[in-house]
């Protein structure tokens, strides 16, 4: 069941949206206007890594790059692959 960010283009409200299922019928509207002309927006992450922080021990990282779209980010977070 994923949860997709949204932005309204009109008043700049965020609202997230719950999708049970791909037939689910949900309503795509702007709870602070009304609007219905919503925009799906890249979600901000956060992530915690603990315990095993001592010398070698792998740490996340990130890196940004040129991509088709703009700007994109990379993160390389340790564990199993």
């Amino acid at each position: 069941m994923p949860i997709y960010e949204f932005q309204c283009a009109d008043c700049g409200e965020k609202k997230e949206i719950l999708f049970r299922s791909n037939d689910e019928k949900v309503e795509m509207k702007c709870d602070k206007c009304g609007s219905v002309n919503l925009q799906r927006v890249l979600s901000s992450t956060n992530f915690s890594v603990s315990g095993g922080a001592g010398a070698g021990a792998a740490r996340a990282s990130s890196s940004s790059h040129k991509c088709s779209g703009g700007s994109c980010s990379t993160y390389d977070i340790p564990g199993p692959r």
